[in-house]
């Protein structure tokens, strides 16, 4: 029997929220399109919901993390009802198992092991269960579980962090620093001489050993790469704006004339406390 009055209760929180998608997925009077999605279909808006909640934490818009965080919230709601429709497990059994997982890595604070220890301990403490874990699940090569589905860029590093916790890594940065030239001068020799399937190749391994550099450097390359996006947004929109202000817009103007204008964004936000 639909329950109206949990459905428009605006207090009604999590089970509302499971109601709700419940009803949206019934195949009598439910909604088509949330009926005909599956867990394919839907883990893309699962992935592009992860990145507007860290949009909405890097821009430290409050008010709209909120809604980012229902929004993943929902993903994770849908996924459980598709897996409730199949009979594989419901929303209460994820629920369980994240908490299960939460108090096996932290026995500092739900057992009997010592608190007395720092952060950096603590994350070493949490790779030996993770170990654990892995082995439970019988992957027992290194590099097992690394996620397919990650962002390449942030696969890479874990990989190179799984690879160097049995020692294959480069002892500091300056022996990446020599690779990464290595690797550029193999990528300029292919793109003069070898087919585009080589070139991308080469490509590949220059940008993986660019993460491995941002990895030594103790910098997170998701996060360095997003700020450099947006301050190439923030410079090229002041091109923009100082074109719009002569009248032209930017295929109205040439190289010579935008370079400068960057240049000159750039000197004014060197001049900004």
């Amino acid at each position: 029997m639909p329950d109206d009055a949990l459905i428009h209760n605006p207090h009604g929180g999590l089970p509302r929220l499971l109601e709700i998608m419940r009803r949206l997925r019934d195949p009598e009077s439910g909604c088509p399109w949330d009926i005909e999605q599956d867990f394919a279909s839907i883990a893309p808006y699962t992935i592009e919901e992860a990145y507007e909640v860290a949009d909405a934490i890097e821009r430290e818009a409050w008010d709209e993390l909120k809604d980012e965080l229902g929004d993943l919230l929902l993903q994770v709601v849908f996924h459980a009802q598709i897996a409730k429709d199949r009979g594989f497990f419901e929303f209460h059994a994820i629920a369980d198992k994240i908490s299960d997982k939460m108090v096996a890595r932290h026995p500092h604070v739900f057992g009997s092991e010592s608190r007395d220890k720092s952060a950096e301990q603590q994350t070493l403490d949490w790779e030996t269960v993770k170990a654990a874990e892995r082995a439970a699940k019988a992957q027992m090569g290194v590099l097992d579980g690394v996620a397919l589905g990650l962002p390449a860029l942030m696969r890479a590093v874990k990989l190179q962090k799984r690879a160097a916790r049995v020692g294959f890594d480069w002892p500091d940065a300056s022996h990446v620093l020599d690779k990464i030239q290595e690797e550029a001068a193999e990528l300029t020799e292919a793109a003069n001489t070898l087919p585009q399937d080589k070139i991308e190749e080469e490509m590949g391994d220059l940008l993986f050993v660019v993460a491995n550099l941002a990895r030594h450097m103790k910098v997170d390359p998701e996060v360095a790469l997003r700020r450099a996006n947006a301050k190439f947004t923030r410079r090229f929109t002041s091109i923009e704006a100082a074109l719009a202000a002569k009248g032209r817009r930017p295929e109205q103007s040439n190289l010579e004339e935008m370079d400068r204008l960057w240049d000159a964004a750039k000197a004014e936000e060197k001049r900004q406390p």
